[in-house]
């Protein structure tokens, strides 16, 4: 005659994998949604150094318009970008301000300064 089991034992385990899954899933995304926002600070961080170079280099060479036509070609406008250009001694530097984005570019939460300079230099004739 077969035994059977009592209690807890006669239930199988079918559904707690789904269940697991459910339970996991918020974490998950939350992690995804962190990972995110780190690698949009990083580009952030990228794109204004780029930008206050290229704005620096063209300021040296050509003047202030140029040096603020400059960081707005690089940048787009999503990054509500704010452009400082000024020549100090021999020097032409740039200031570029983005807004720190919240999961996506518009909708920021601070901001992120790259400077640059570069020596002043005449254009050749």
């Amino acid at each position: 005659m077969p035994s059977r089991r009592s209690g807890r034992a006669d239930r199988d385990d079918r559904g707690q994998v789904a269940v697991e899954f459910v339970g996991m899933v918020p974490l998950i995304l939350l992690l995804v949604a962190a990972v995110w926002e780190c690698v949009l600070i990083g580009y952030a961080f990228s794109l204004a150094g780029n930008a206050a170079d290229e704005a620096a280099r063209a300021g040296a060479v050509k003047g202030e318009a140029q040096c603020r036509a400059a960081a707005k070609e690089h940048i787009g406008d999503a990054w509500n970008l704010r452009v400082e250009c000024a020549q100090s001694g021999d020097i032409y530097r740039a200031r570029v301000r983005l807004g720190i984005p919240v999961l996506f570019p518009g909708l920021d939460f601070g901001d992120i300064d790259g400077t640059g300079g570069a020596a002043m230099e005449k254009e050749a004739k």
